[in-house]
This record gives structure tokens, sequence and C-alpha cells, in this order.
């Protein structure tokens, strides 16, 4: 018999542990189809960005500010902003549209950093249908003034901002830079997210020599990125109440296996999708049935966070002492 795949991420009930990271793959019917088909158990949507709120806000308050000017009788004919729903309806609909389409959970991701109306936008995800949120916060604290404090103090109140709106679970994109990262996954969860999701992969910057202009530059993960949200994964397995997704990394059954042993409830992937196609979805599932039936295996369940750091026979190897045995070990063959 075969090995139970399905596993629980957020309180849904996965058919397997492997979902689609928030890619330009996700922002169409068509392809989330296609990456259904291919057996992925979720899908993440592109993010909403704070900026495209408050763009669309602000446009609209313009344009009432100018029909006001032109004849103050105008004024009543805009309803108050309290009211009207100025959010992105285009992304909304994708999000109707895809829980129509799809069998699978559907998880909407609003990217943000600061405090403010923008959040409110949450509650209409809930209402166009979301099985749950991706809070994807990503901010580079470059102030002098800011402090460490004062950083985690916001994330911890956006969390607790968004997750306060909504009844649905909400799941929060990790920065890797904080200095305690166990302290501030326990904040997460005491301030209402239902899932970490490790780690945010922040974009850096390039320099072009031939115009000398900086310019983005996207580059594709690798398997040897997923060592850093397998090391916290498997610290925080059973020692923070919320679910564990990893992201960043995973092109490979053997890497999706070796997230799931260290203690992830799901493994998002999005880099190997984009070089391999939707298709590659159903290499990953595949494999990572096999290698469990080989080894007999009888559920993802079963598993899952059996090498955490809780579980694993030498919990120093995820801290410390795994620094000296690399240094040790290495040869330069």
């Amino acid at each position: 018999m075969s090995a139970d795949l399905s596993s629980r991420y957020l309180g849904l009930e996965l058919k397997n542990p492997i979902v689609a990271a928030a890619s330009p793959l996700t922002h169409s019917i068509d392809s989330l189809k296609r990456l259904e088909d291919a057996g992925v158990a979720a899908v993440v949507l592109p993010s909403l960005f704070e900026e495209q709120i408050e763009h669309e806000e602000m446009a609209t308050h313009n344009l009432m500010l100018s029909g006001m000017e032109l004849s103050p009788e105008a004024r009543g004919f805009f309803p108050e902003m309290l009211n009207y729903n100025t959010g992105p309806d285009s992304y909304l609909k994708l999000i109707g549209e895809a829980k129509r389409a799809l069998a699978v959970p559907v998880i909407p991701s609003l990217n943000g950093y600061t405090p403010g109306g923008w959040t409110q936008i949450a509650k209409q995800f809930e209402q166009a249908g979301a099985d749950a949120i991706e809070l994807n916060i990503y901010f580079l604290a470059t102030g002098l003034e800011d402090s460490s404090a004062d950083i985690e103090k916001r994330y911890v109140d956006l969390v607790a901002s968004v997750s306060g709106m909504v009844s649905i679970p909400v799941a929060v994109k990790v920065s890797p830079y904080f200095s305690a990262m166990a302290n501030m996954a326990a904040r997460m969860a005491s301030a209402g997210a239902s899932g970490l999701v490790l780690f945010n992969r922040f974009v850096q910057p390039d320099i072009d020599l031939d115009e000398l202009v900086v310019v983005p530059h996207l580059v594709l993960s690798t398997s040897d990125e997923l060592r850093l949200a397998l090391r916290w994964i498997a610290i925080l397995k059973g020692r923070v109440k919320s679910s564990l997704a990893a992201t960043g990394g995973a092109h490979s059954p053997e890497d999706v296996l070796k997230l799931l042993l260290a203690g992830a409830d799901c493994v998002m992937v999005a880099s190997s999708l984009l070089r391999k196609g939707p298709a590659h979805v159903s290499a990953l599932v595949n494999g990572v049935s096999k290698w469990m039936n080989e080894r007999e295996y009888d559920s993802v369940e079963q598993m899952k966070g059996s090498l955490s750091q809780l579980s694993c026979p030498d919990p120093a190897a995820f801290e410390r002492g795994n620094y000296m045995k690399a240094l040790a070990s290495y040869t330069g063959d």
C-alpha cells in the first residue's frame, strides 16, 4: 500500500505537501489549472502590494477632491471613503475565479511593511473566498534611527492587525535576518500567525556598469539555499504553535524530503517550477512517494519532524556544534 502523502497546513487538509508559492505561474487561471492538474496541494497567489492599495485609494480620493472643486454640490455624488470599495478589484476577482476553478486551497498574498488602513484589504480577501492569507512582510531597516526593537514591534503589530480582521488563517512569510529568530517566531505566533513561511528571499539590487544605474536582479534559488529554512524549521518544530512552511531551495524530491523530516508541514516551490514548468510537481510528488514506500513510511505525518531538534539523536547538530564539525571536516576535495 502506498504511503499517505496528505498533510495539514494552517488547519487546511492538503493532499500532499507540495504548494505552489507565489510566482508568475500563479497569476492566471489557466496557469493555476495546470499547476493543479500537475498535483499541487494548494496555491499562493502573487502578492498584492501595500503601494498598489494606497495608490488606488489616493486616485479615488483625488477624483473626489477634483469633483468637489468643480462643483460644491458634487460632494453628494461621491460616497464616503470608509464605505467605498477602493481595493484592487482585479486581484479580488482573481481570488474568486480561482476558488471557482480549483479544488485545492487558494491563498492570496498581501505584501506590506507599515501599519495602516491598507491592511483592511485582508477582510475583502476573506469575503472573496480565500482559504487563508499569506502576509509577506518585506521591510529593509535602513534608517539609522530604527532599532531592532522598533522593527520587531512593527512585524508583530502588522501580524496582529491582519489576523484580527479575519476569521481565516494568516501565515507570515518571515525574514531570516532577526537576531533572535526563535523569539520572533513565538511572538508572531502569539500575535495571531497560524503559520510561518521560512524564509522570505530578499531580492538584491545590481549595478549596470554600461548605463551606471542601479537595476533589479532576480536570481532563482538553488538547492543549496534550503539549509537555512531546514535549520530553523527543525529548531522551531514542536516549540511554536504555528504551522511551518518551507520556501526557497526545494528543487528535487530529496530537498522536499529533508524539509519534511526537519518538520515542515508543507514545502512551497517556485524557482524549480519556473525552470522546469508545472509538470515538475508530478516529479516531486512521485519522488517523495517512492522514497517513503521504499523505507516503509506509512504517511507524511509519521515522517514529519522525525529529525527535528526535539526528535533527532544529536540536537546540537542544528546549533553551534554543527558549525565546528563542518569546519573540521572540510577537506577541499
